[in-house]
């Protein structure tokens, strides 16, 4: 039996019946004076609900999650005095899914008389007062696609703020002021200006790695009002003044033929030929040669790594050599290519015009699933635990599954498919729990030679469900059908069964001990 999903973890070790995997995560943790703390083992109640499981099953099947994504930069420069270094880009909230539109159960039902938008929210940093000058308003609009957009454009942090790291903190109403939830984004460095030193790599912290997600804008002589960002509309690249997107940001292979790049490890370089891919639409640039900016001019013969905030070109490889080539470049919404010149006084320069500039800067984004259609409660929903990897453990009849993750806690149980699974909570980063037997996904399974896939979700107390992006694949051994040549005999079958219902129990108790000890 093998998880799998959206961020597989390592294969398993040696499958045993009473095993943990062994690492620091696996066992209970401890003070500070050492000793155990076996209060960090809590152990879930199994029998689920009828109407529950049905409740499950109706969410797996008509795919009624909510979804909350925080898209931001990694970094943010800060003001000083009584200026206002906006971030840059500002930060934006996506709400996604059908769940959105999706009447309420009766416990939800809104009051009589309560009118306007159905979700509204306000966003500010972390460890602020919350006064209506440190946070802003978000109102939603629908896209063309069906999500929901807003931004925070007038977010910024003062010189007074000393801190290095902060999170953005997101706290949603719905209509009628009840409180959906207060959700925090990636920490955002910060810094007080975008560095002019060559970089290093002995100091990755500002440098942009392949693989990574960035965000380009351009700016003319410091406006912000006529800042445009790299973006995709219709299935096209523009120039937007109101949204971006975040690309991935590929090394390719210089010695690949014409539409084929696999992407390659390391730090970008300026000189580098590179290959920017939506994140949302997986909509591609043609591959590009990525050049430092100085004073309008794009130098050639710049290899250092690039670092956040930079000032950078795209030239399109197979140009005349010399200074000229053309570049990627913007006119008002359209991006279009731009036919450098040499530069008359230094031969490693090619003159640029303003629109053909870059900032680039890396971004992190963060999502939050969740169904409020199984819930009769008025409670938030945050926490929203996040599972980033799957561990399996043991086998045979009885196997269990790590989940890591954040934002765990005791009232959680794991389900697989509509099944509940006994789960025992370990510490905000971890969860354990029983494998449930194949059987119940269906007769026959003994026999069957294909593996069943299940998807892996949370369910808290109160029914609030929490989808993920993993499932558990049971991967069955084969083995002959019975009657094929001859039926056995009922009693022997029986008992064969009450011996692997003993056994299983007896394992299954054998487990718990193992696990308060």
């Amino acid at each position: 039996m093998d998880p799998v999903g959206a961020a597989p973890s390592a294969p398993p070790g040696p499958l045993t019946h009473l095993s943990l995997p062994d690492s620091s995560e696996a066992r209970p943790q401890s003070g500070a004076d050492g000793r155990s703390l076996p209060s960090s083992w809590t152990r879930s109640s199994l029998e689920p609900s009828a109407v529950l499981r049905e409740g499950v099953r109706r969410c797996l099947q008509q795919q009624c999650e909510q979804t909350v994504r925080i898209l931001h930069a990694k970094v943010a420069q800060k003001s000083y005095g009584n200026e206002k270094r906006f971030f840059c880009p500002p930060p934006c909230v996506y709400l996604a899914g059908p769940g959105w539109r999706v009447k309420p159960v009766p416990g939800q039902a809104h009051q009589a008389g309560e009118t306007g938008p159905l979700v509204c929210g306000y966003m500010g940093l972390d460890g602020a007062s919350g006064s209506a000058a440190e946070t802003q308003k978000l109102n939603f609009e629908e896209q063309p696609d069906s999500r929901e957009f807003s931004c925070a454009k007038t977010l910024y942090i003062s010189d007074a703020d000393k801190r290095k790291h902060f999170r953005l903190v997101l706290r949603l109403m719905l209509r009628g002021g009840r409180e959906l939830g207060t959700f925090h984004s990636r920490l955002i460095k910060v810094i007080s200006k975008p560095s002019q030193k060559k970089q290093s790599l002995k100091n990755t912290d500002l440098c942009i790695s392949s693989g990574s997600k960035v965000s380009l804008f351009n700016r003319l002589r410091s406006q912000t009002v006529s800042t445009r960002y790299l973006s995709v509309e219709d299935g096209d690249f523009v120039a937007s003044a109101r949204q971006w997107a975040a690309f991935t940001l590929h090394l390719a292979d210089e010695h690949c033929s014409q539409g084929d790049f696999p992407p390659r490890e390391g730090y970008v370089r300026y000189g580098s030929l590179v290959q920017l891919v939506c994140t949302v639409t997986g909509i591609t640039l043609p591959p590009m040669i990525i050049r430092k900016v100085a004073k309008q001019c794009a130098l050639l013969d710049v290899d250092e790594p690039i670092s956040q905030l930079h000032k950078c070109a795209f030239q399109f490889p197979g140009g005349p050599p010399g200074g000229g080539g053309t570049y990627l470049c913007l006119a008002t919404e359209k991006v279009v290519q731009f036919q450098a010149s040499p530069c008359p006084k230094e031969a490693n320069r090619a003159l640029l015009n303003d629109n053909s500039c870059w900032t680039i800067i890396g971004t992190e984004s963060v999502e939050f699933s969740f169904s409020t259609s199984l819930a009769c409660t008025r409670e938030p929903v945050t926490p929203v635990p996040l599972i980033s990897t799957l561990e399996l453990s043991g086998g045979g009849d009885v196997a269990t599954l790590e989940l890591h993750g954040e934002n765990f806690h005791a009232g959680l149980k794991v389900w697989f498919g509509d099944v509940e699974a006994e789960t025992m909570y370990r510490s905000p980063r971890s969860l354990v729990c029983v494998v449930p037997d194949v059987a119940v996904f269906g007769s026959d399974w003994r026999w069957l030679r294909t593996p069943i896939t299940v998807p892996v979700s949370l369910v808290r107390t109160d029914g609030l469900f929490y989808p993920s992006a993993f499932s558990f694949t049971y991967t069955p051994e084969y083995s002959a059908r019975p009657g094929a040549q001859g039926a056995p005999e009922a009693p022997a079958a029986d008992a064969d069964a009450l011996l692997e219902s003993i056994h299983h129990e007896f394992t299954r108790t054998n487990f718990h001990l193992f696990i308060q000890t």
